[in-house]
């Protein structure tokens, strides 16, 4: 008898599981696959991919108003949620049925059960079948986060609902202030709802460039998005099929959804993860890992957001890929979490990858900051009040760009390419160096000559 039933068991069927599995199977390694909901995880069933879905569906209303300018009469639209949802989810059942087919072709099989960890090679599911592996692979993500219990926390719903509403809201509420939060924002205005976004920090996007938080928040305010910083909701009432939220500041706002987007934590909840020696990091509060995504506990790992390193999609799948490989492919394979290009799909849109002009000041001498704001030049006959900007920060020591942003449309297809030149270590002199596009916004990344500031970090700092 074997001592193992599979060389890999993978808990969770998100995109870093799914990679770690099909590269491993790939390798020639048995492997085990088990997800309690659906194969496709966060990003595919309830994240990133029907979030985009509701994003360009709630473009459309923007395209209609800026048509006139252009000479187009477009008969008054009209839109219908239920319609938009079961579009959606015809296309995140077919995803899902193609993750699922991709896994097994590989030659892994998938398990629809829920494991649990015995020892540190012993897994029971919840069909009642015990399993044990060489190696196990925690790749079971993250959760919403709804923050401390307040009053009325249940009539509060996250993003995994938004997904699934009955019907659109007429108002919402949504308290946070970054990716999730703001998405869903301008998700919502775009289809007409009255939208208020309220948010602890000063001001929204914690962690971005200064600029690109400030730029950002003036532009929703322009779509008519109301955004207060400095306050939280305290406690929610329910009155038949509206809620009023009441603030930290003292006021009360009517809504007829309360969302909250304040975060996610690492999915790592009866997992057995102390059965097993798995160490939980004190800092994050993520499975703790080594740079070869390795556990305490010696054959076993951890990819993704349940970690909680840097919680996106194409990092987990990079990590996923590189642990089969260095297990697996007998090669050993580090993950490089620096320069890592990201986006917010909220209106007008965010693209940004290296570093902010705060974090490149505190790091570098001499930091020399180019930027340009202007109005696209679809505005000029939409006439469209908003305006786009585009931001380098580079070293004034080496002459290299170590961070850009951007925020307009397009931003992000713009940023993963500019990722590919920030990750080269390319220069400003190699910017200047490239020939412009025109008439492009992002001809303005090879056209600003002149620095807008130039920061010299004091002796004593």
């Amino acid at each position: 008898m074997a001592e193992f039933d599979t060389d890999l068991f993978v808990i969770g069927g998100g995109s870093g599981g799914v990679r770690a599995a099909r590269i491993a199977a790939n390798h020639g390694a048995r492997v085990m696959v088990a997800e309690e909901y659906r194969v496709g995880g966060t990003c595919v069933i309830r994240g990133c991919v029907p979030k985009k879905l509701l994003v360009y569906a709630s473009h459309f209303h923007q395209e209609f108003e800026d048509a006139a300018g252009f000479g187009w009469t477009v008969t008054p639209p009209t839109f219908d949620w239920p319609t938009l949802i079961a579009n959606k989810d015809r296309e995140i059942a077919r995803l899902e049925a193609a993750y699922t087919t991709n896994v097994e072709k590989s030659g892994a099989r998938v398990l629809k059960a829920r494991a649990v960890l015995e020892d540190a090679r012993t897994l029971k599911l919840s069909t009642g079948e015990t399993v044990r592996a060489k190696y196990v692979l925690i790749a079971t993500g993250g959760a919403p986060n709804h923050g401390a219990k307040i009053p009325g926390i249940e009539h509060v719903i996250s993003s995994n609902e938004a997904f699934h509403l009955k019907k659109l809201p007429r108002r919402i509420l949504i308290q946070g202030g970054g990716y999730i939060a703001l998405e869903f924002a301008c998700i919502f205005a775009g289809f007409g709802s009255d939208v208020t976004v309220v948010y602890r920090g000063d001001n929204i996007l914690r962690g971005f460039d200064e600029d690109v938080r400030t730029h950002v928040r003036s532009e929703m305010e322009k779509e008519g998005i109301t955004i207060l910083t400095g306050c939280t909701v305290t406690g929610v009432d329910k009155h038949g099929d509206s809620f009023t939220s009441h603030l930290s500041s003292g006021s009360s706002i009517a809504s007829d959804q309360v969302m909250f987007a304040i975060g996610r934590h690492p999915n790592i909840i009866g997992l057995g993860l102390d059965k097993a020696g798995v160490a939980i990091d004190a800092k994050n509060g993520g499975i703790a890992v080594d740079a070869f995504s390795k556990t305490s506990a010696d054959n076993i790992y951890a990819v993704g957001d349940v970690t909680n390193r840097v919680n996106l999609t194409p990092v987990a799948i990079r990590e996923g890929h590189a642990f089969a490989d260095t297990v697996f492919g007998k090669r050993q394979v580090r993950v490089d979490h620096a320069d890592i290009p990201t986006a917010v799909f909220c209106q007008p849109e965010v693209g940004t990858v290296g570093l902010t002009e705060d974090q490149a000041r505190a790091q570098f001498a001499l930091v020399d900051i180019y930027k340009a704001t202007f109005r696209p030049m679809k505005a000029t006959l939409s006439g469209r009040d908003t305006r786009m900007l585009m931001k380098l920060v580079v070293d004034g020591t080496s002459d290299r760009v170590l961070g850009c942003h951007i925020v307009g449309d397009g931003a992000a297809e713009m940023v993963q390419l500019l990722g590919i030149a920030v990750k080269m270590k390319a220069t400003k002199a190699d910017f200047d160096a490239t020939m412009a596009l025109h008439p492009t916004a992002t001809e303005e990344l090879v056209t600003m000559r002149t620095p807008s500031a130039r920061h010299v970090r004091a002796a004593a700092e």
